[in-house]
């Protein structure tokens, strides 16, 4: 992992100034003489940007985004505990840790820290942008924010605009963190059993009623408590309590549910997605209960140079970063123009 400093303010969204930012990032790869083999991975809520870790089946030597041909950056979003500025971060004016003091986020706040790394990395264009569920946000605010600097895109279970049903989950989420006492503690594991919760309500939307049912049914059916389902969730919830924050996880849940492309660009969202001119690959699950395909295909009903696939899959929101060998083979194909 490498960190980016900059040292000059920052300006939010919201009218707060960060007055300094720091963003870390990966790169594998090496960019060629002409700064064509740009492959740009924006992530979703809890990843981090070591992107060849946990998306192995598509980025990699051998696989459809290969480090031998491109030059692929991640960057770790804005408001995130993964190195990027946010609430663990030292706040200047204290010479402690902001905590629930970090300031309200964006997505196009993000994205604005993205082009400070581009820049930095004297990324003149990017070849392909790429981006899943929250990370497709980024991908359509960057794309609308500097289309002179994006070839194409490639969008999985991911829309324009966060959803009531989004915002209903995240708020219950949100709820769930609120409930724990300790969540705007001065420390680091802050609010960690409301973030257990939380994370228990969300694997309800990554996954579905057929995944469960298949995979944490008990065979046993004299069973009056312990079952397989109740441990799979406490096992998750205790997974991710380990490894993230739980006051970025209600910043960066607030920053989805302000995700909107037509905001303050005085139109709706169909007319937005219609000034994306960059081509592009959507990809949708079938059973994706959190962002459904027809958030998809609203995309490509609305944007130009569109090619539009749907998974069938088991997995549910959850099929973007498990069905590799499908994407990969339609993503091969988009790549080559076929």
């Amino acid at each position: 992992m490498q960190v980016f400093h900059y040292h000059q303010p920052f300006h939010l969204e919201s009218g707060e100034v960060l007055p300094s930012l720091q963003i870390a990032y990966h790169t594998y790869g090496t960019l060629n003489e002409q700064g064509d083999n740009v492959v740009w991975v924006c992530h979703a809520l809890t990843a981090n940007s070591d992107v060849a870790d946990w998306w192995k089946g598509l980025i990699g030597e051998g696989r459809v985004i290969d480090p031998q041909k491109h030059f692929i950056v991640c960057a770790n979003i804005l408001g995130s505990c993964y190195g990027t500025s946010g609430p663990l971060t030292i706040d200047q004016n204290t010479g402690q840790p902001y905590y629930r003091s970090f300031p309200t986020v964006t997505i196009r706040d993000i994205v604005q820290a993205h082009i400070l790394l581009r820049r930095h990395l004297n990324i003149a264009r990017i070849h392909l942008l790429v981006g899943g569920s929250m990370g497709g946000y980024q991908v359509l605010e960057w794309a609308l924010m500097e289309p002179e600097r994006i070839n194409r895109l490639f969008l999985l279970c991911t829309g324009a605009a966060e959803s009531a049903w989004g915002i209903a989950v995240h708020t219950s989420q949100r709820l769930a963190i609120e409930a724990d006492d300790t969540w705007e503690q001065p420390r680091k594991d802050a609010g960690a059993r409301g973030l257990k919760a939380a994370r228990a309500i969300g694997m309800l939307t990554y996954r579905n009623y057929r995944t469960f049912m298949r995979a944490q049914t008990d065979p046993d059916k004299e069973k009056t408590d312990n079952f397989k389902a109740s441990s799979y969730i406490n096992y998750q919830g205790d997974k991710l309590v380990k490894r993230f924050n739980a006051q970025s996880y209600w910043l960066l849940t607030k920053a989805m549910d302000s995700h909107n492309i037509a905001r303050g660009r005085h139109q709706d969202v169909e007319t937005a997605l219609s000034r994306i001119e960059q081509k592009t690959l959507l990809i949708g699950i079938t059973s994706d209960i959190l962002c459904p395909p027809e958030e998809q295909q609203l995309l490509a009903e609305n944007m130009h140079n569109t090619s539009y696939h749907e998974i069938d899959s088991p997995y549910g929101h959850d099929g973007f970063l498990i069905e590799f060998e499908k994407i990969g083979l339609i993503l091969a194909a988009f790549l080559e123009n076929k």
